[in-house]
């Protein structure tokens, strides 16, 4: 049942939609990195609630495409409904490791439903990656869901948090997957905060792993000591310099995300007029 907050939320942003200002550069950007995405874990909770009404309201502000994390209770064929009314498309979405390894015609399947070309692991629990030959074994592990992707016609990816950059013996993990997976079977999914909190340069990642990140997330701090997480623009990370090399880095979908932002419909009001401007 659509609640007054949920009409609020979904108003507000169709209303909004109509007092951006549209921006030439979007049309005059390069047509082999798309526009501005939103991955859908920014708006967790209005997506658990009313998923199709949510998803027109992204469209509403201008994004023509969204990332999933999970989907939130929903079956593939009811979001698929939804982002066909809408006009977006979802060319990723998250799925458990676990669940990739053990039930992968499960995910597949929704991803065919949905149109994805994207499988992305969110998360790990880094509990259980302490050693140098853990990481490597877990290379092993997305080499083997990278060609299974292939063969369903997909792509495998990863999605960092800051931990993969912390050094173990000396070897940061991030480099070990990266050094260890074949780069024709296993993508990058570089989330540009958490790389900043842990330490690790974009750019560096860039030149020295060509073509490996054709996705980013994009949220911003303002840094140490305790590194918030804000919307894109209101901290201090340089987008437009890490963006100035995207095809270098093999970009072609950007999302803007906050982990649970005070203001969700703020967010991604906010993170869509900075990302539409920025020149690349």
């Amino acid at each position: 049942m659509t609640t007054r907050r949920d009409f609020l939320f979904h108003s507000a942003a169709l209303a909004a939609f109509a007092t951006l200002p549209k921006s030439p550069r979007v049309t005059a950007r390069p047509t082999r990195i798309e526009r501005p995405g939103l991955q859908l874990y920014t708006l967790n909770a209005e997506m658990t609630k009313d998923a199709a009404g949510t998803i027109a309201a992204v469209a509403a502000i201008g994004y023509t495409e969204v990332e999933f994390a999970y989907y939130f209770g929903n079956a593939p064929e009811l979001l698929r409904d939804a982002l066909h009314a809408s006009k977006l498309v979802a060319p990723s979405a998250h799925a458990d490791l676990d669940a990739l390894e053990q039930r992968w015609s499960v995910s597949e399947h929704a991803a065919k439903i949905l149109g994805h070309d994207t499988l992305v692991v969110p998360s790990l629990d880094r509990r259980k990656f302490t050693t140098v030959a853990d990481w490597k074994a877990l290379a092993r592990r997305f080499n083997a869901l990278g060609q299974r992707a292939h063969d369903a016609g997909l792509r495998f990816a990863y999605h960092n948090h800051d931990f993969e950059f912390l050094p173990i013996d000396g070897t940061r993990p991030y480099d070990v997957l990266l050094g260890d997976t074949d780069a024709a079977l296993v993508d990058f999914e570089l989330d540009l905060y958490w790389i900043t909190k842990g330490g690790g340069d974009p750019l560096a990642y860039f030149a020295k792993y060509p073509g490996r990140f054709p996705i980013v997330h994009v949220k911003d701090t303002t840094g140490a000591p305790t590194f918030p997480m804000l919307d894109p623009g209101a901290g201090t990370i340089d987008f437009k310099h890490i963006f100035a090399q995207w095809n270098r880095a093999g970009i072609r979908h950007y999302y803007a995300e906050v982990d649970n932002p005070t203001n969700a419909k703020a967010t991604m009001m906010a993170s869509y007029r900075y990302l539409r401007d920025i020149e690349f």
